[in-house]
């Protein structure tokens, strides 16, 4: 064991000094000189591990040498201020503070923390009682130690919610399939309620505007924009008016059938036809059409609204605006090659209950609730073969093709019928818009930075304030920038809309079998194809990697 006076207070009293023999007190350990800094005039002292390493490496080196006789000097301890230390995330939106005692030396004091985070830019988002906290903390800390928070936290922007339209009334096709219950308890799948319509003033459709939402901030106190709600439109269509205490109310005008349109509703005035015959002859009608009974052979029906179906279409052709609803069944047969006997086209959606060599398009969805048999099917939506509790639904032969997926309880038959199944085909076309999209942002950025070098380069104010046609110039490039400004951040938000969509695309449209998927269908989902060897069981079929995959585990 060293003697404590080997050791002592430099003249300035910032450090521990040891001197020593190595004849007379060596060999020595790190120990041993650790030891000496356990007293109390050094223990506040920052001990050198350096200085102590090479102390321990010379003593022992000469001691028992001629050299050893002569005395050894080193600072082996010192003092140390404490330190404060602030650390900012990559986003600038927190601040962490770590706070370090001193060994001996002058401690932090809460100026020393403030002028640390004035240098630091730190002057949004402040908790003074975390500060304080870490304050309190570090009175009681031993030499050395530290205790760390978070100090700072900015304010994300929060952005605004899109415009939503909410349909207050019932369509047409929803009333199909949806038979009535008797009073024993069955179901009469001939009556399907009472025909659905509205008279003046009911409501039909209500519009929850576009929130604006509101600005945040980082640590440093720079604006974060926030992403304005997008509107939609919600305007008034035949039969329909705003309603004069609320304009996000849409009501109707006139009485007759409620349909949906792209803009909000329309309400149409109802065509009751027993019989679409060559006695009745072709049907052409601006408004929607209810047929209680059948659209016979070789018959045309168009309307600008809804046609609604109440028997079979048999190879027949139907043309509407809105939806064609069909409460039984699709018949028509295969005239030649890939030609079919009926044709039924909508701009919205189409829904029946069996369907079989027809050919179908439609701009919304396609919903066929029993069978769709040997058909051409194009949907700008989603193709379902489903009855509502999913027990039973086949698709089988023909071609279906559905831009946001195919869903059916079975898909192909036990004899290998091939079966075309065409699915989320416009992922190309989305990414071209994206491109597109980024080129013209990358424009208006450019554009921008050259309206502010212009802006820039005007010289002071007091020259050219009372100069009428400057001062229209300088007020005609504020609004450019602008009107820039708004343009810009309209296609962001469209390209990040857009970026989403193309990311998750195969993710979000795919086909599902609720039970089985038979051999010979031929599956295209983008660019990936596979033909069924073998039969499937329920499973979801994506497109990983452009390579069809099967999923089965939502079984």
């Amino acid at each position: 064991m060293l003697e404590p006076s080997l050791i002592a207070l430099s003249a300035d009293k910032s450090k521990a000094e040891l001197r020593i023999i190595p004849n007379t007190h060596g060999p020595v350990l790190e120990e041993d000189i650790n030891a000496l800094l356990t007293q109390a005039t050094f223990a506040m002292l920052f001990p050198i591990a350096p200085a102590i390493n090479k102390a321990v490496t010379e003593v022992n080196a000469l001691c028992g040498q001629n050299l050893g006789d002569h005395e050894l000097f080193f600072a082996i301890a010192e003092r140390k201020d404490g330190a404060v230390d602030i650390n900012i995330n990559d986003d600038k939106m927190q601040a962490s503070m770590k706070i370090t005692s001193a060994w001996g030396g002058k401690d932090i004091t809460l100026s020393d923390v403030l002028n640390t985070l004035k240098n630091q830019k730190i002057k949004m988002g402040l908790s003074k009682p975390n500060i304080m906290g870490l304050m309190q903390r570090l009175s009681i800390l031993p030499p050395g130690e530290c205790c760390e928070g978070v100090i700072a936290c900015g304010k994300a922007a929060v952005n605004g919610e899109n415009a939503t339209l909410t349909r207050k009334v019932a369509l047409a096709r929803e009333r199909l399939l949806q038979p009535q219950e008797r009073e024993d308890g069955s179901v009469d799948m001939r009556n399907l309620g009472a025909l659905i319509t509205v008279k003046p003033t009911d409501i039909l459709m209500i519009k929850t505007p576009a929130t604006t939402g509101s600005p945040g901030f980082n640590i440093h106190g720079d604006v974060l924009q926030q992403i304005t709600g997008q509107d939609k439109p919600m305007e008034p269509g035949t039969g329909t008016g705003l309603h004069p205490k609320d304009p996000n109310k849409l009501i109707a005008t006139v009485p007759g059938q409620p349909v949906e349109n792209r803009q909000g509703m329309q309400v149409d005035d109802i065509l009751q036809i027993k019989d679409v015959d060559v006695r009745f002859g072709h049907v052409n009608f601006k408004g929607s059409i209810l047929i209680t009974g059948d659209v016979h052979e070789g018959m045309e029906v168009k309307a600008s609204g809804d046609v609604t179906v109440m028997g079979f279409v048999d190879s027949a052709t139907i043309e509407a605006q809105g939806d064609v609803i069909v409460s039984k069944g699709i018949i028509g047969r295969l005239i030649k090659d890939q030609e079919l006997s009926t044709k039924i086209t909508a701009t919205g959606q189409i829904c029946a209950q069996f369907v079989q060599y027809s050919h179908l398009e439609a701009q919304g969805n396609i919903l066929v609730t029993k069978q769709l048999l040997h058909s051409h099917s194009t949907s700008g939506g989603c193709i379902t073969v489903s009855d509502a509790q999913s027990r039973r639904g086949d698709l089988v032969g023909g071609k279906a093709t559905a831009a946001k997926g195919i869903r059916a309880i079975v898909l192909g038959a036990k004899a290998s019928t091939k079966t075309e199944l065409f699915c989320a085909m416009h992922q190309g076309e989305l990414k071209l818009q994206l491109k597109e999209l980024d080129a013209g942002i990358k424009g208006m950025v450019v554009a921008g930075l050259e309206l502010e070098a212009r802006l820039r380069k005007l010289p002071p104010k007091a020259e050219w304030q009372s100069d009428a046609g400057m001062v229209e110039q300088v007020k005609m490039m504020l609004d450019q920038k602008k009107q820039m400004t708004e343009e810009q951040t309209k296609e962001e938000v469209e390209y990040n809309q857009n970026l989403i969509e193309v990311e998750n695309y195969y993710n979000n449209y795919f086909i599902k079998a609720e039970k089985y998927i038979f051999n010979n269908v031929e599956i295209h989902i983008g660019n990936a194809f596979n033909r069924t060897q073998r039969e499937h069981a329920s499973c979801v079929v994506k497109n990983v990697n452009q390579e069809i995959s099967y999923d089965y585990s939502n079984r």
